[in-house]
């Protein structure tokens, strides 16, 4: 905690003033952490001074902002005994504002370009610099191992990311850590309809299960479509709901080795394959489509999503899957281009549906086209590519 405090004082981050007559006084508190290795073994102890953000208000105190994150309440800190009587006025952002996210990421996109960085046009979080290794600005800081909360394993074949630690975790904090592992992460045959049974005892639980599995999605393609189910009931999550988040829970338990594998390919082509049910919601009536995109050998980006329309047929949902797959190669193409890698071939964009690939091909009088199956001489073999 004095290290927290004296860090803060050197960097000047506030003034000793008197409290302003009818202004908003912001007040902090302490928030103590374990930094933990890879392993989950204790690495240090953290001691962070934060403000209580929700004590701001808006339009006086900030106005645009990402949204918070919340924080468990902790005790309050230090008060001047010279000067108790005074505030501090606050000279840059403190964790905890509201604000302080906008400002942080601000500060530090500015430092990048200082650097000779370059903010890509197509992700604004993402920066690069073609030369920078020529700048002498570059440090070995050894071979990446965690980073995230991932796991970076190198193996024979390349490396392997993983989050065992983060998997094990959930199932305990779901007191499911020596549950039986069950085969499949999620029931094909059933769609749980939005009012199935009871509601569950605590909804809490459920949305903290269900939401930190979607960062579990991360290395596990597998679980995708499984996750993006059990987070449709979020709201009102049933029974039901809950069997098959702990059905998930099993699989995972079965499955906690897991991981991406990442590789040296030989090639640098662009693959995309997408799929799609046919109103599968019992609800909504609504379709889930989803893809995979490889750049080579290697699995570089996927998705498991509900239509936002219904469809009228399944030529019609296959189609919007295979619109969402040709979007997302687009993007890929366009930021390995900004990133000095084009590429030099195009895109295969695969379709299991006949009639969808057919539509792909006939550019014109859409509305006039029949959801059948398309002649089988015209639309054997084709296939949408960028």
């Amino acid at each position: 905690m004095e290290k927290e405090y004296t860090a803060l004082l050197a960097n000047q981050m506030w003034d000793l003033v008197p409290p302003p007559p009818g202004g908003n006084v912001v007040t902090g508190k302490w928030i103590w952490t374990h930094k933990r290795r890879a392993d989950d073994t204790l690495d240090r102890y953290k001691a962070r001074w934060v403000l209580r953000g929700f004590t701001q208000r808006p339009g006086v105190d900030y106005d645009e902002t990402f949204r918070p994150v919340v924080k468990p309440a902790t005790p309050a800190g230090f008060v001047d005994p010279t000067r108790p009587d005074m505030v501090c006025r606050l000279n840059k952002s403190l964790y905890g504002l509201k604000q302080v996210p906008r400002a942080w990421y601000s500060r530090f996109a500015t430092f990048l370009v200082t650097l000779g960085f370059t903010e890509t046009n197509l992700q604004s979080a993402l920066a690069s610099d073609h030369h920078l290794s020529a700048a002498g600005v570059c440090y070995y800081l050894g071979v990446l191992h965690h980073f995230l909360g991932v796991t970076v394993e190198p193996r024979p074949s390349g490396l392997l990311l993983h989050q065992r630690q983060y998997t094990l975790d959930i199932l305990e904090r779901a007191g499911m850590a020596d549950c039986n592992p069950c085969s499949t992460p999620v029931d094909m045959q059933a769609k749980l309809s939005e009012d199935a049974g009871p509601p569950v005892a605590d909804p809490t639980a459920y949305r903290s299960l269900a939401g930190a599995l979607q960062y579990l999605t991360f290395t596990r393609l597998d679980i995708t479509y499984a996750v993006q189910q059990v987070c449709l009931h979020m709201r009102d999550p049933r029974e039901p709901h809950l069997t098959a988040l702990k059905g998930l829970l099993r699989y995972l338990r079965g499955t906690v080795d897991y991981g991406l594998l990442l590789h040296r390919s030989s090639s640098a082509e662009l693959v995309v394959y997408t799929d799609a049910d046919w109103a599968g919601c019992p609800d909504t009536r609504r379709s889930t489509s989803g893809y995979a995109v490889f750049l080579g050998s290697n699995l570089v980006s996927w998705s498991s999503k509900r239509q936002p329309v219904v469809s009228r047929s399944s030529a019609e949902a296959e189609y919007q899957a295979v619109a969402n797959g040709v979007a997302e190669a687009s993007w890929l193409r366009q930021l390995l281009a900004e990133l000095h890698s084009p590429l030099a071939k195009s895109t295969l964009v695969y379709c299991d549906n006949v009639s969808a690939m057919y539509l792909s091909t006939n550019p014109v009088q859409h509305q006039w086209i029949k959801h059948g199956p398309a002649p089988a001489d015209q639309a054997r073999g084709d296939r949408p590519t960028l």
